[in-house]
């Protein structure tokens, strides 16, 4: 039914994984085959392309539905609907930045500080002129093909680029002065295939378990007992989502208690339970979350 596009390089490794905790894994013969599967019948065809490209053959109707950042969504003017945001990246549930660095010992303390005529090295150039004439910069934008933070002071006096943490770009001598546009992993499709209600039903499936798979990650849900003198002291320390399930146990000896907490809380969160008076206390994993 779907024709799907995923990602090829920084995100790669990210999405196959998510997919796979989806119970969606991509099945290919290696990892540098552009063809895969996925055995779901609402999944016909499976392509493994640039995110550059992505926003273009989606819009193009090449295929119905891809995931891409909304960097690449806005450098390309691609016509796309976006179903939803995914929140990851090649490291992080973190949003990415493309923002625009100079020199650490550069004059520039913001965009607008650009002298006329400055080099500007990109690989996003669509974006890179809409800010600097926003700004009312006279500047040469040259389309940089990878290694961009490298170019400056010799070939660039400034880099359009993008960061997950700032971190490679100070290692390389730069300074952020200005962000351009935050980015976040989205679920895009073909307008014409969003529209087909038969497709779009789809679509909201495969995107409930991918955003229910990622909801889940960092968390876990714990079950535990406590008596009935005791409840309310164990319901005070214990976070929840919403509000914690509580159910009483067989003949009024007391109640059973679930909730979800965020794995990192455990460690204090299970003895301060138990001091509590809270008893057979169980953790357990969770691989989807679905509101």
């Amino acid at each position: 039914m779907l024709r799907l596009v995923l990602p090829k390089g920084s995100l790669e490794k990210a999405t196959m994984e998510l997919f796979v905790h989806a119970d969606l894994a991509v099945i290919r013969g290696s990892d540098v085959e552009y063809r895969a599967t996925i055995d779901d019948p609402r999944v016909d065809e499976v392509r493994i392309l640039r995110p550059q490209e992505i926003p273009l053959y989606v819009a193009d109707g090449l295929f119905d539905l891809g995931i891409t950042g909304r960097d690449w969504i806005e450098e390309t003017g691609a016509d796309v609907v976006s179903l939803g945001t995914l929140a990851y990246s090649k490291a992080s549930a973190n949003p990415i930045r493309v923002v625009l660095a100079v020199a650490r010992d550069s004059p520039v303390t913001t965009v607008a500080d650009l002298p006329p005529g400055s080099r500007v090295s990109t690989e996003y150039p669509e974006l890179t002129r809409r800010l600097l004439e926003k700004q009312g910069v006279q500047a040469e934008i040259r389309l940089s093909y990878g290694a961009t933070e490298a170019k400056i002071p010799d070939i660039a006096d400034a880099v359009v680029d993008l960061t997950e943490t700032g971190r490679a770009l100070a290692a390389a001598g730069l300074r952020i002065v200005g962000t351009l546009l935050e980015s976040s992993t989205e679920l895009i499709a073909n307008p014409t295939a969003a529209a087909d209600p038969v497709k779009r039903h789809a679509m909201t499936q495969l995107l409930t378990l991918l955003q229910g798979t990622l909801e889940a990650r960092g968390k876990v849900l714990l079950k535990l007992n406590v008596s009935v003198g005791e409840l309310d002291g164990v319901i005070a320390v214990l976070p929840s989502l919403k509000a914690p399930t509580v159910s009483e146990l067989t003949g009024g000896a007391g109640y059973a208690v679930e909730t979800v907490v965020a794995k990192s809380d455990v460690n204090v969160l299970i003895p301060a339970l138990k001091d509590k008076g809270a008893t057979d206390i169980i953790e357990l994993p969770l691989s989807k979350i679905v509101h």
